[in-house]
This record gives structure tokens, sequence and C-alpha cells, in this order.
């Protein structure tokens, strides 16, 4: 009977919004037409939000007031970086007014870096190579992306490659959930809230807009997008559009380029029946950059571009390429902090060994058809492709598993010295759907749905040649490759990962006290099996792996309507993440008596959070404000550790863990208003978070490891205190925006013994919005300055470790230190860009 009442209750939408969702959308013209002051509320989402037919627009007007071809409005809260929220949860989001003044090309990342929590770092100001995030201290791959109610994450390691996703121009919201994912989001690896990303609809008339850009490191980028208008008699109407970027890489000899197409189709008629399809294509071809660890960046900062830089081993006395020379006292290796510009044999650490070039294909179909006054029908399938690689160089390979073997490349037997570049393929087929349905009678709404999602990814490695100035033979590694004298084609890695995801979730929504209180329950049921085919000779789980993980999420909430300018709410949820597909493999170097470099871990258990919030809002017809106070406990946390496997530690093995438990508490706030004070709209935001792990982490090698004592210590990647600010000022001719993001110091090892010190980072927009030019509409000059004072910093760990300085562990033995990694933060950068509609 408990079963069955918990299985009778889900998170429900309002869908009493999709009308106005479904609305033509406005003209390129500005609009004129009076309208009352506010529209009456739609009622509030609940937990099932991803959907773009689900979440709905705050719609206030003003008389008189013009809405721009490019959708400003000069309106919204903040400048565009707030937007009314009803959802039972933290909720951000901005729009149109703040993403159109930033320089073109953004990613979505980037956009969002002054929300409530969200700890944003760019290795380039145009983000083309891409991002990195957290949210409470919470990364990436520990996130959910959406865009147009799909997931963008990577089925294997769930990482988000921001550069990929979609052209800013085309971006007409961004929601970020900091605490936990909707009832119907579409993840296996939320445990630290979703970002949602909703596309601009085309418009009702024929038209378009165009913007080009220029800036710092020859950075150049084109956008044009044509909108059909009608299409004969119907609401059908679509838009089709292409940008071109290319970037001077900022501290090597690389260019990166990328190439980038999107096309939306809408059709809707009658009282909320919807039918849309996006498609967007992206091709980039793309320099990596390395991370760094502190004594390289303190010997080199942002790199040495030009010249040739060789390792400096601990204890050595070496010398720059300036020809002064220093020792190193670090246990660290020390390194060029970007790929060397210039060549030498047998040296992998050139540019040209680490090229990163990616194609992927979206198309997502959101759907609507209201099948009675109280039953909505919403269906989301979707289809994601993805094909590219990433680059490295290593010495000839002497042995194919256990066995001892040799071989050829293009008909020649190569020396065990030389090198041979090999990338890391990736091809995934992503085929999936969201369905649901929703039943509204009177004051409750019932909604059942299900996911499914049918993931293969190939994953390969094999060897080509490089050429005697460093290029690559093939940058694809499709040949001539080594063979063995076998006939074996040689692979650092060989997998086909088969990930079967199936979901289903049931909810409820209680509206009481004519719709003051909302009471939401729900629980989602996941079954994913992974099965896996490592197709590498001698590894410790066989040829075959397979791993099932079951997992009930349950999630509950309460909303109050204290007035019609002031809420409250509580809510709880259950997200998970499973393991990634890298646990179940071997993969990389073999060592006698060793094993892989890699080595597999199918036992690995799926990362649990439990998050509790709790938050008050306010929305008043100029000010906006909302606080919330935040709780996680975590179970299981995913970590990846590395071990010697002799004396020396020249061989190593890398796994993946379960790494304990962490705690976590907090406080959200953010405020903003319309414009006041001559079109002035401020914006600030703040976090505080205490973040500790509950568990003594195991670190160490063999003889040499023991459990160190990390219970209690401040949780790595998360910054104590983060402070956003932006200053909008906009008159329909001069407009222009000041700002500020604070982020408090990051430790990058569990025992907190290195950390990255605090930084602030201030941005600078100005423009000049033009009167009509013959079939021109409002055209505009904008100027975009980053980071100012040219702050150097390095933004992130993207390698934390258990400990970087000697430590005595729990039972007494000596555990030696591993030095974190970063990325460096983008330095001062200027893009000025033209853009009109027609």
């Amino acid at each position: 009977m408990r079963l069955a009442r918990l299985l009778s209750t889900s998170a429900l939408f309002a869908f009493g919004t999709v009308s106005a969702f479904a609305a033509p959308a406005n003209s390129t013209a500005p609009s004129t037409k009076k309208s009352p002051t506010k529209v009456a509320a739609a009622a509030p989402s609940m937990m099932g939000n991803t959907a773009p037919t689900d979440e709905h627009e705050e719609h206030v007007s003003v008389s008189g007031h013009h809405t721009y071809f490019d959708g400003v409005t000069r309106r919204d809260v903040g400048g565009g970086l707030m937007q009314k929220q009803d959802a039972a949860k933290s909720v951000s989001a901005i729009s149109r007014d703040y993403i159109e003044k930033q320089a073109p090309g953004q990613d979505p990342m980037q956009l969002i870096a002054l929300l409530p929590g969200a700890n944003v770092t760019s290795s380039d100001p145009a983000g083309l190579t891409g991002s990195h995030m957290s949210a409470r201290g919470l990364d990436q791959s520990q996130m959910g992306f959406t865009l147009e109610g799909f997931p963008i994450n990577d089925i294997g390691n769930f990482a988000v490659y921001s550069q990929e996703i979609v052209d800013s121009e085309n971006l007409r919201k961004i929601s970020l959930a900091q605490g936990s994912a909707d009832l119907d989001s579409p993840h296996l690896s939320a445990t630290g809230g979703v970002v949602d990303m909703y596309m601009i609809d085309p418009k009702m008339k024929k038209g378009g807009a165009f913007d080009v850009s220029y800036g710092s490191y020859d950075y150049t980028r084109g956008f044009l997008r044509l909108d059909t208008g009608k299409i004969g008699n119907t609401n059908l109407r679509a838009y089709f559009s292409g940008s071109y970027a290319t970037e001077d890489a900022i501290h090597s000899e690389a260019t990166n380029r990328k190439l980038h197409a999107e096309a939306k189709f809408v059709n809707d008629w009658g009282d909320g029946n919807r039918v849309s399809l996006a498609i967007v294509g992206n091709r980039l071809y793309n320099y990596l950059s390395p991370s760094v660890n502190l004594p390289s960046w303190n010997a080199y900062g942002f790199g040495e571009k030009t010249g040739f830089v060789a390792p400096c081993y601990a204890g050595s006395t070496c010398t720059r390429p300036n020809g002064t020379t220093f020792k190193n006292t670090s246990n660290a290796t020390i390194n060029n902090t970007v790929y060397n510009g210039t060549y030498k044999e047998n040296n992998s650490n050139y540019y040209k060994l680490h090229q990163n070039p990616f194609t992927n294909i979206y198309t997502s179909a959101p759907s609507t058809f209201k099948l009675t006054d109280h039953l909505v029908l919403t269906e989301t399938p979707y289809f994601w492709y993805g094909d590219g690689s990433g680059g490295g160089a290593y010495t000839t390979p002497t042995s194919w598993g256990a066995t001892s073997m040799t071989g050829t490349l293009n008909g020649k037997k190569p020396s065990n010295s030389t090198l041979m570049y090999e990338p890391s393929l990736t091809t995934t087929y992503r085929p999936g759907a969201v369905t649901k349905l929703t039943l509204t009678t009177g004051v409750n709404r019932l909604m059942v749905g299900y996911w499914f999602e049918y993931a293969k990814q190939i994953q390969t490695a094999p060897a080509t040649g490089i050429a005697s100035n460093g290029t690559p033979w093939n940058i694809w590694g499709s040949g001539p490759n080594f063979i063995f004298n076998d006939g074996t084609t040689y692979q650092y890695r060989a997998s086909l990962t088969q990930t079967r995801t199936h979901v289903m979730f049931i909810g409820d929504s209680l509206s009481l006290l004519n719709n003051k209180l909302t009471i939401d329950a729900g629980l989602k049921y996941a079954i994913v099996m992974r099965d896996g085919h490592n197709m590498l000779p001698d590894t410790s789980t066989g040829p075959y792996i397979n791993k099932t993980f079951y997992q009930p999420l349950p999630t509950a909430s309460i909303r109050y309507q204290i007035n019609p300018e002031m809420q409250v709410f509580v809510s709880g949820a259950t997200n998970f993440r499973i393991p990634m597909n890298y646990s179940l493999y071997d993969a990389g170097t073999y060592y006698k008596n060793g094993g892989y470099s890699t080595q597999a871990n199918a036992n690995q258990q799926p990362e649990i959070s439990i998050s509790e919030e709790a938050g008050w809002r306010y929305t008043g017809p100029t000010v906006m404000a909302s606080i919330t106070y935040f709780h996680y406990n975590f179970t299981n946390r995913l970590f990846s550790q590395t071990e010697c496997l002799n004396s020396s530690c020249t061989n190593y093995a890398t796994t993946n863990i379960n790494a304990g438990g962490q705690s976590t508490n907090g406080v959200d706030a953010e405020i903003g208003t319309r414009p006041i004070f001559y079109h002035l709209r401020p914006y600030a935001s703040f976090e505080y978070v205490d973040a500790r792990t509950t568990s003594n982490l195991r670190a160490g090698s063999g003889a040499s490891s023991d459990y160190l004592h990390t219970a209690g210590k401040f949780a790595p990647e998360t910054p104590k205190y983060q402070v956003g600010f932006n200053l909008d000022y906009d008159d329909g001719n001069i407009f222009g925006a000041y700002s500020l993001k604070y982020v408090a110091k990051q430790y990058s090892t569990f025992m907190d013994d290195q950390h990255i010190p605090g930084y602030v980072k201030m941005n600078i927009s100005v423009g000049y919005r033009f009167k009509n030019l013959g079939f021109l509409q409002a055209p505009n000059i904008k100027f975009n300055l980053t980071n100012i004072t040219n702050n150097h910093y390095l933004g992130f760990p993207t390698g934390v470790q258990t400990n970087a300085q000697t430590q005595r562990g729990i039972f007494g033995t000596t555990v030696k230190g591993t030095a974190p990694t970063y990325m460096i933060a983008a330095p001062f950068a200027a893009t000025g860009s033209i853009s009109a509609g027609f």
C-alpha cells in the first residue's frame, strides 16, 4: 500500500502556459502596441520543466516599449540576468537582454558565469575551446545539460563540450537549477543540478539577422540567420543559420576553427498543440591545451609560445629558452604551460600532436499535443551523433597485452624510441525519447512518463606515424597504422559500450487555498544497463563486462504564495550519477606483472546525492530577489586515483574508485531590478558554501599506502564565497554594461594542502544601436572587453589529488604527494562586432 501511494505521486507542470509559449513570435519590427502593465501569472511550474513546451516565459510589457530584432526588450530584470521563477527549488535564468550584449559566439557556460553558484573558467575568451564549470562545488560532469529538452552530456564520461552546443544568437534562455534535476530530466549524472538551454523560435515574418566580429588573437567570426516566415497559410515557419569562427590559440602556434549550423522548424495550431524540430551541426578543428601544475605555472606563467621547453624533473637544474637557469625544488615535473611551438624528435609536447577535431550532429523534436481539455501529451524524441579524436603521442608499442611483440609502420620496423601519433577516437550514436502524459483535474495534476535511450559508443586509439616536422600522418589515425607481426592492428584502447536507459517517472501536484499552496511529490525509477566489450587482450575483466544499475529517486516540494509578490518553498530530492564507462575497461600501456596503466573497477557504485532546499522569493514590479539555503549529503563520490606499480613509479596505473562522502551547506542569493535611474538595471548574486569531506580517503601505493585524515577537510574544487555583479544601461541607442565576478580560493586536494588563490574578473561592454536604415533593422555596433585588468590566474582545478605534500597516514605510513593540475584562465581580450536584422 505504501509503495502504491508513492508511485501515485510526482511533480507536474503548469500547462496553462503552453498556449502562450506556442503563440507567434515577435516580429522583427519593434512593437509599439499598448498592453496592460502585467499579464496574469501562469500556473507555476513544478518539478517537470525540461522540454521547451513545459517552460514558460515571463510576460511583462509597457506601453510604447520596443522589442528589437535580436530579442532585446530593455526591460528584463538585471539586464536579462534574472527572470520570474515559480518552481519550488532554486532556479536562476538569463534571457536575450543579457545574451545579446555579450561578445557573439560566447558558449553557454560563459553566459551564465554571473549566476549564483556558477564557477566558470574559460581558456580562451571567444569560447572556441570550451569552458569548465561547477555549481556549488560540483563540476560539470556532475550536472545535467539539455538543449531543447535532450541531453548534451557525453554518455560515457558525462563531460560537456560547451563550444559545440549552440550559437549564442539563437539562444532564447539558459536556466540553471543549482540543486537538483527535474523529475523528467533525461540525465544519468545530475547529482549537482541541471542547465537547460532553449533556442529562439522562427519568426512569423520573413527576414533574418547577421553579425560580424573581429578581436584579440585574430579572432574572426561571421553569423547569418534566415527566417522563412509563415509558409503558405499555415503557422509552419523555420530558420536556417550558420557561423564560422577562427582564433589563434592564446599562447601557442595553433589556430582553432569552428564551423556551425542550426535549423529550427515550428508549427502550432489549436489550443496548445505544437510540433518542432531543431537540428544542430558542429565541426571543430581545435587544439588541446595542457592542464598545468603549480610549479610549472610559477616557472612559465602563460608559457613559451614559440620556443622549445624541455621537461625539468624534480631536483634538476634546468635552462629556460632565454638562457636563465633554475632548480626544480618541487616534487613535480615542470613543463611548458603550453604545448611547444617547436618540434624536436621524439618529444611529445609539440602542439600539432595534440589536435582535437570533432563533428557533432544533434536533432530534437519536442512536441506537445492537447489530447483533451484535461490531458496533454509531451514527446521529445532526439538523436545525438558525435565523432572525433583527442591527439597524443607515445613511443613504439612493444607488447600486445602480456605478449611481447614487434611490428611495422608503413612496412618498416621502427625503433622502440620512435614516437607515434595515437589519437583517442570516439564515435557515439545516441537515439532516445522522453514521453509524458499530464492529466489536470481541478486542483490536481498527475504526470506519468518514460525516458528511453539506447546509446552505442565506440572508442579506439590506433597508432600512426609522425613526419619529420612533427605533423601526424593522419589526425584521425586512419593509417598507415602500426601493425604487429601477427597482423593485429595495435590499439591503445578498443572498446564498445552499449548503454540502455529505462527511466519511469510518476508524480502528482496538488494546488490548494486558491493556488497559494502547492504540494508536489514524485518518484523516478532508473534502470541503466551498460554492456561493454573490451577488445584488448589479457584484461582483468575478460572481453565482456555487463553492469546494471537500479536506482529509485524520490522527490517532494511545497510552495506557498504569501501574497502576489512573495513566496516561500522547501524541497528535497535524490539524484545519482552512474560510474563512467572508463571504469569498465583496462586500457593503455601493459606492464609486466602490473597489468594495464588504466585498470577497470566494474564494482564501482553510483554516486548518490540527497539535497534539501528552503527559499524565499520576492517578485515586485521593479525589484526581484531570492535567497535559498541548501544542504547536500553525498555518498560514493566518484574519483579517479593513480598508484605506482614499482618503487621508482616509472610504471603506474589509474583506476576509478568510490571516494566516500561529503556534506555541504550553503546559501545562494540574487537581486535585480527593472530600469531605474535613467535606464540602469543592476544585478548582484552571492553564494556561501561550507563543503566538508566526511570520509578518510586511501592514498599512496603498495606498502606506502594508508588512509589520510581527510574527514572534516574542506572539499576541493569549491570556492567558499562567490560574488557576481552586473550594471546594465540601455536607453534605446546607447547601451553598455560593467560586470564583476569574485571567486574565493579553491583547494585542489582532499587534504587541503594546496590551493589556488581567489580572483576577480571584470568585463565591460559598450555599444550604439542605430535607427532602422533602409532594409536594415536596428543596426548596432558594440565592443566587448573581457578581463579588463588582464588578471593572470589559474581558474579551476582539473586534476584533484588526495594530497600534494608528503603526509602521515592514520596508521603512521608516510604518503608522498602528487601535484594537482589546473586550467589557465584567459587573459584580456577585446572584440568588436556589427549586427543588424533585415
